[in-house]
């Protein structure tokens, strides 16, 4: 199995130790967008959601989700996160709600999936709390923008990457 760093030399699943890794700034951005119809576009935008302030909620789900990542998928590190962040661009045109999730941390493993657990997470809760105005929404185009910071060094999504 070598080559997996989650795989120990009979092919059993094992958290990567990362004892020996250096401790240094980590820094990891994902994205994706929710497409939604006019009605909850409006809804969202104008703040006028019978369930409340979606964005708001959706930013803290997010977060939250984030800091939990450890929590949901397996032989993920429990990380202490300095910073995260959820901004959302509202996309008039297309009906479209984009969300970004940045992570940070000081440490020995990166933090990409808790960007994008981060996202994930975001765009159910704006699902969740719009449901009743349009079942139909549509998550999609998730991936990693961009990470900075340890042994594999800076990584940024090129157009060639680019759906």
């Amino acid at each position: 199995m070598s080559g997996f760093t989650h795989f120990d030399a009979q092919g059993n699943a094992i958290m990567v130790d990362v004892t020996d890794k250096d401790i240094t700034e980590r820094c990891a951005t994902a994205s994706g967008c929710i497409r939604v119809s006019r009605e909850v576009f409006d809804a969202v935008k104008g703040g006028t959601a019978k369930k409340g302030d979606v964005l708001g909620t959706a930013r803290i789900a997010g977060i939250m989700a984030a800091k939990r990542t450890w929590e949901l998928i397996p032989l993920c590190h429990p990380l202490m996160l300095t910073k995260v962040t959820i901004d959302f661009a509202m996309e008039e045109e297309t009906c479209t709600i984009r969300c970004f999730c940045t992570a940070k941390l000081s440490g020995r493993t990166g933090v990409e999936m808790e960007a994008l657990t981060g996202v994930n997470v975001a765009l159910l809760t704006i699902y969740d709390m719009c449901k009743a105005m349009d079942r139909g929404m549509e998550m999609g185009e998730i991936h990693l923008e961009e990470k900075m910071g340890g042994k594999s060094g800076h990584f940024q999504r090129t157009e060639f990457e680019k759906i």
